[in-house]
């Protein structure tokens, strides 16, 4: 088992400092970190904690899966590796718009959008 473990549904109000010190009650924490929003800087409601031994990450699953922390039962397990993510896009194609490309929405001369057009009557 990794020393790296998924922790999920966090309340809000969980922090960094509060999820260190919640899994230290089982073994030494090397790094606690809680997922924040780019854009809002909230709280995504999940982390990861790295535990320094296998044996204390195990012990940190069985102990404290399911606990209360800062009002609501978390979720503890063995974190697995990002998986790759498609490509969804984004500025200049694929089928959903954007700047320039696909086939729905974007912006097109063709649209007669403030009155300009590219058409000749």
């Amino acid at each position: 088992m990794a020393t790296r473990l998924f922790v999920g549904s966090l309340a809000w109000a969980t922090t960094d400092d509060s999820l260190s010190a919640f899994f230290s009650q089982v073994g030494t924490v090397t790094s606690a970190k809680v997922i924040t929003d780019r854009a809002t800087g909230r709280s995504k409601g999940f982390g990861f904690v790295e535990m320094s031994s296998d044996e204390e990450a195990q012990k940190a699953v069985a102990e404290l899966n399911g606990k209360d922390l800062d009002g609501r039962a978390i979720v503890v397990n063995e974190a697995r590796p990002m998986e790759p993510r498609e490509n969804r896009g984004g500025f200049g194609g694929g089928s959903r718009g954007g700047f320039g490309g696909g086939s729905r929405g974007g912006y097109s001369r063709d649209n007669n959008r403030g009155g300009y057009s590219n058409r000749s009557y």
